[in-house]
């Protein structure tokens, strides 16, 4: 008997939901698109405990007959391909025929469905693969489709699943971004009979938008209206008339100023006809869009729907079709840059463009009572290269170069000034005999070169660079100290301390501060609702995607109250969901330190430099912001001394 066999339909059906079924939210994302298909105008899904133990997608679709009803559970049976030459021209979500039988294979699956040519209904029952019932029954027109108990039969799988909310927030995700595709239609996702999300059509896509998101991020939007291009081909079938060598790309959508800058990429929205994609070559489109515009490592928001014919993209190059191959990808990409690109120009002049620091992944921390009173400054972009042409040198607008001197006598740096070493030095100090080789130092002299951050008490503060860094005088060297992040850690650090002591100082509002939140933002204000208490912000749910904020730590400004808390809920969920307790401690604690701390270009007096290096020096941990950026360089008198070839 030969080794090769055919595999039973059941195993070759769970390979497949290997591939297609992932988590609870692709199962959602298969029915999603099936409803979507066939012709729906309402959507609801409903969830219990995140999609493990419930799933179901109710729509008023076209339905199916009785056979078809049947024969959906075939595997690679679709009513949405006929040949191969249709692979090339697919134009509906969904069309490869695994999603059902995929799905029914590792759960216990229910179909309703009634078409509005037969009398009666249908109603489908199927476990773990294995049909157990077919009936007629009273239906309304459309589908319903129940998933209960998914993967019960495949604990491996199951065991890989996240916590409910993770599950949910994914969900939730999904369905926020088919709302926005299709803004004239109803979609309503309820979870354990909570609603997350329920919008009804409306005519535009801004005000689906706003739907979703609210004012608060419509505002910063810029609406690159829409944007047609024909494209030739280079190497069009021998006998094509030229009418049929065009093709036609759209790109419409909105994408947010500059200055709006997101911690991560879960902002962008991307859709090629209809379709939700992550595509790298779009990605790099929008990238370069910005490029010159936003600090590396910062992403905008973008809501992008780009629509071509067809045979110009290829969507079956992956089992979950969120993948998609352009036939002329160089030239697309160019497109949907240089339109994201004029559109931002015609906005608003680059010459006056503020330059804002580069988000950090997390979050950041509270004032002192000297900062409070300064004022932010920013420092103005440069004009990119590609639009240099015809501007003179003295028209652009480039960032001075200062250095500002404190006021009063300048501090003695020298090299006699250290105080003689102690009998018995700590480890942290090694003491180096610099010969002398050049005549630049007398024969014996010892310099110490310090490794420790201890030495900070003992700087003396020259002045400012660019009035955001600190530059000061040691008797180990040079030394320049970051503003922000130094004030960040030293904040920071008093933040912690103030929770573990049970007592963080607030500020009462006058009047709550209402904020709308999305339906994943929401799910993210649940689980650390008792963090951001425990961190100075008092609040509660205000009706349904909407809290109340009463009070805020005391050295947060009011007006940076919903900045911190928005930075906080859009952490990305490697850094958040997955976190521990702890580290999502850290997270908020970090994000109200950094939105509080000194700011660069901030001019800063003697004593306030002074009062900045003192506390840093108590710091437990000086030598990083809470990000893991470093907060003082360090040039030591040994390397000065080489550089100026005196030794």
């Amino acid at each position: 008997m030969g080794r090769i066999r055919v595999l039973p339909d059941a195993v070759a059906n769970q390979i497949a939901a290997g591939e297609v079924v992932e988590r609870p939210a692709s199962v959602i994302k298969e029915l999603l698109e099936n409803s979507l298909d066939a012709g729906s105008t309402s959507i609801s899904i409903e969830a219990e405990s995140g999609g493990r133990r419930l799933l179901r997608i109710t729509d008023n679709g076209c339905g199916m007959l009785r056979d078809d009803a049947m024969l959906a559970f075939e595997r690679h049976a679709t009513s949405k391909l006929s040949s191969v030459k249709d692979l090339f021209s697919i134009s509906t979500l969904g069309f490869r025929g695994e999603a059902l039988p995929s799905i029914a294979s590792v759960s216990r699956l229910t179909l309703e469905t009634h078409a509005p040519e037969e009398s009666t209904g249908s109603v489908v029952e199927i476990h773990g693969g294995k049909m157990v019932r077919c009936d007629e029954a009273g239906l309304a027109n459309g589908t319903v489709i129940t998933v209960r108990d998914l993967f019960f039969n495949v604990p491996a799988r199951k065991k890989f699943l996240r916590s409910d909310q993770t599950e949910l927030a994914h969900i939730a995700s999904l369905v926020t971004h088919y709302s926005l595709a299709h803004p004239d239609k109803t979609f309503e996702l309820r979870h354990d009979n909570r609603e997350l999300l329920h919008v009804t059509p409306v005519a535009t896509l801004r005000e689906r938008v706003f739907q979703v998101f609210g004012s608060h991020i419509l505002d910063d939007l810029l609406d690159i209206g829409e944007h047609e291009k024909e494209f030739l081909l280079p190497d069009p079938p021998q006998g094509l008339p030229d009418e049929e060598r065009t093709r036609v790309f759209l790109l419409r959508g909105f994408v947010s100023m500059p200055q709006v800058q997101k911690y991560n990429r879960n902002s962008i929205y991307l859709f090629v006809n209809g379709r939700l994609i992550r595509d790298k070559l779009l990605m790099h489109a929008m990238q370069a869009a910005y490029h010159n515009l936003m600090p590396p490592g910062s992403f905008p928001f973008a809501l992008l729907f780009l629509d071509c014919d067809a045979e110009e993209v290829d969507v079956n190059v992956h089992p979950s079709k969120t993948e998609v191959r352009f036939r002329h990808g160089s030239w697309v990409h160019d497109y949907v840059r240089d339109a994201i690109r004029s559109s931002i120009m015609q906005s608003r002049p680059l010459s006056s463009l503020p330059m804002h620091a580069p988000p950090q992944p997390a979050a950041r921390l509270p004032y002192s009572e000297f900062s409070q009173q300064m004022e932010n400054a920013s420092i103005r972009n440069v004009i990119p290269p590609d639009d240099v042409q015809g501007v003179q040198p003295a028209d652009l607008n480039l960032p001075t170069f200062t250095l500002n001197q404190p006021q009063g006598p300048a501090p003695r740096f020298d090299f006699t000034d250290a105080p003689p070493p102690t009998p018995q030095p700590t480890p942290a100090t090694v003491r180096t005999k610099i010969p002398d080789t050049h005549g630049g130092l007398p024969d014996g002299v010892v310099l110490d070169a310090v490794h420790s951050l201890d030495i900070l008490k003992d700087l003396r503060p020259l002045g400012q660079l660019h009035e955001s860094f600190i530059l000061a005088a040691g008797r180990d060297g040079l030394w320049i100290i970051d503003q922000h992040v130094a004030h960040e850690r030293i904040l920071f650090e008093q933040v912690l301390r103030q929770r573990a002591a049970g007592h963080v100082e607030q500020q009462a509002l006058l009047m709550p501060m209402v904020i709308q939140l999305t339906a994943g933002q929401q799910l993210e204000y649940a689980q650390i609702a008792d963090e951001l208490r425990l961190s100075g912000f008092d609040s509660e749910p205000f009706g349904n995607r909407t809290i109340a904020i009463s009070a805020a730590p005391a050295a947060v400004k009011p007006g940076d109250i919903e900045k911190i808390l928005f930075e906080i809920l859009e952490t990305s969920e490697r850094e958040l969901r997955g976190a521990s307790l702890d580290e999502v401690r850290r997270n908020v604690c970090a994000t109200i330190a950094c939105r509080a701390a000194i700011k660069i270009n901030m001019r800063l007096d003697q004593q306030k430099m002074e009062w900045l290096l003192h506390e840093l020096a108590k710091c437990e941990h000086p030598t990083n912001c809470p990000h893991g950026r470093p907060i003082a360089l360090r040039y030591s008198t040994r390397d000065i001394l080489k550089g100026f070839h005196r030794i």
